[in-house]
């Protein structure tokens, strides 16, 4: 999460509101009270807590389970004040039935999603664009998000994806979308079937943004 946002979140949820957080296994919300996520509770906070704070959550309100299972989960109608969701909705399969449960069980929350100035740029993790796992882009807007399947024509086309000194140029606030919500969001997904559809949408997008970061200059040693 971007430090702003954790500031704000420690600032601004109040200390006796329940809070859940989704998808926080590997670096799980201190402040929770509760967490969903598909991995086990042992074996959580490869790195770290997200805010440094003392788990409040413990084995007992650590929920593991699949959030995409097309289940319920096991909370009932804003049993949550808030929730958070951080860096999962991209990654999972059906981002929008995540989306659909984490309304229904929060009164407010926050979401982090990588950005597209991020997840099209090419070579900073490997020879392909963004970050292997990630299956969606995700725009966001003051309303909500929508997710679009991030199809594989991406990574070979220098028109759809930025080069790689582009993220390396990228602040952390252009690296990531955040949604603040309170009482449902909109969700869904856009569904492009035309390849012209596909090439406004991906090309389009590098186009107006590549001024966004400027190429850093080289550097030469003498001798």
């Amino acid at each position: 999460m971007l430090p702003e946002s954790v500031e704000l979140l420690q600032t601004s949820v109040l200390d006796d509101a329940q809070v859940l957080d989704v998808g926080g296994w590997a670096k799980p919300l201190g402040r929770a009270n509760w967490v969903i996520d598909l991995m086990p509770y042992d074996t959580r906070g490869l790195y770290g807590t997200e805010d440094g704070l003392e788990e409040r959550f413990g084995a007992a309100s650590w929920v593991q389970r699949d959030i995409c299972a097309r289940e319920p989960w096991p909370f009932a109608d804003d049993q949550f004040d808030f929730a958070v969701c951080s860096h999962t909705l991209e990654d999972v399969r059906d981002p929008v039935f995540a989306c659909s449960e984490l309304a229904r069980v929060a009164k407010a929350g926050y979401i982090e999603v990588p950005s597209r100035l991020e997840e099209q740029s090419y070579g900073f993790q490997g020879p392909w664009a963004g970050w292997g796992h990630h299956h969606w882009f995700c725009d966001v807007d003051e309303n909500g998000i929508e997710f679009v399947f991030k199809h594989h024509v991406l990574h070979g086309r220098e028109s759809d994806h930025f080069p790689a000194w582009f993220q390396q140029g990228l602040t952390p606030q252009q690296r990531v979308q955040s949604l603040w919500w309170e009482g449902g969001f909109r969700f869904g997904e856009r569904v492009i079937l035309e390849a012209d559809e596909l090439d406004t949408y991906l090309a389009g997008f590098v186009a107006e943004h590549a001024a966004e970061v400027e190429r850093p200059k080289r550097r030469w040693r003498s001798g």
